[in-house]
């Protein structure tokens, strides 16, 4: 019952100061975001790695009100790309991108970025047009190192824009991935379109505050909705990603993918970095692929409360610490 409270504050300016002021949130937001830089996050990248897990990285930060700060996204995730090249860890590294950071929201008058270190961007008409200019150059160069980026799915609003997004992209770099979320009504059509096309599609419950009339309110209804999704991108011809922590959607998708007749190689697991670590390891020592969604950056807030809302143990780790600090 918190969920919805938690989201509705993941969007409030003055719970904004109010979070960011208390002396534990950081110990507590380290748990879910290793790092603000890449220097920070690099031993991480590189400790994981090691471990036999793969990750996809998430620049946080989503709340952008001028095409200057979509172009400085852009920015952020090319040097991303430059750090994993000089790593050579393409092939175990993707990206994960959520399109309003890269300016899909801002108004439709035409508008021009200034030249960046990549070069100058064009005009274009509306965010459409605009994150799919920003997003195209990241997309390009992550698969110059041999690795991919997968579109995020945001509130239900945005996903018409991501979807076409989406599918421009997969003309050129076929291997570009999409979220769907279980929760909503609209994502079992979406999933039969996607699990046809040879996509990668990551399946996960969603985390965005969302109305009746789209979305499925109650836990049991979104975890139905979750496995008949997830039997359809398992029969079908892409290539799945099993966003949970449940372990029984876990075992339901060891099953499907068994049924289907998946080798461990043709789909995976994703996990939240600082959520069920022993789970990520015990994945990848039983051979499946096991890939770790570790977001960095300094712009933390709302993904930090959106993770809150997702499990009543992540809110309760976060008050127990506030009062444990006095």
């Amino acid at each position: 019952m918190l969920g919805p409270v938690i989201l509705a504050a993941s969007r409030s300016d003055r719970m904004r100061r109010l979070i960011s002021a208390a002396p534990v949130t950081k110990q507590v937001v380290d748990r879910f975001i290793p790092g603000e830089t890449l220097d920070d996050v690099v031993p991480i990248i590189e400790e994981r790695t090691a471990q036999g897990l793969e990750l996809t990285m998430d620049v946080v930060g989503e709340d952008i009100t001028t095409p200057d700060q979509a172009r400085a996204a852009r920015d952020a995730y090319l040097a991303l790309v430059d750090r994993l090249a000089e790593l050579e860890l393409g092939a175990r590294v993707e990206l994960s991108v959520k399109l309003s950071m890269f300016g899909q929201a801002l108004p439709s008058p035409a508008t021009t970025l200034n030249e960046g270190p990549r070069g100058p961007a064009p005009a274009f008409q509306g965010g459409h047009e605009l994150a799919l200019a920003n997003v195209r150059p990241v997309v390009e160069a992550a698969a110059a190192i041999g690795t991919t980026v997968t579109l995020d799915a945001e509130d239900h609003t945005t996903l018409d824009s991501m979807f076409a997004i989406h599918e421009g992209l997969r003309k050129d770099f076929p291997q570009t991935g999409c979220v769907i979320q279980a929760y909503l009504f609209r994502t079992e059509a979406d999933a039969r379109r996607l699990a046809a096309s040879g996509s990668r599609v990551r399946l996960v419950k969603g985390a965005y505050k969302e109305p009746a009339e789209v979305a499925y309110q109650q836990k049991h209804e979104i975890d139905k909705a979750y496995v008949r999704i997830l039997r359809t991108l398992m029969e079908g011809e892409g290539y799945p990603m099993v966003g949970s922590h449940d372990p029984r959607l876990i075992s339901i998708a060891q099953e499907l993918a068994r049924r289907a007749g998946r080798k461990p190689d043709e789909y995976e697991f994703q996990m939240l970095y600082g959520i069920r670590s022993d789970e990520h390891l015990r994945l990848a020592a039983e051979g499946h692929r096991m890939r770790v969604y570790t977001a960095f950056g300094t712009d933390w807030y709302g993904y930090f409360m959106r993770r809150l809302a997702e499990k009543p143990a992540n809110l309760r780790f976060f008050l127990r610490s506030m009062v444990s600090k006095g």
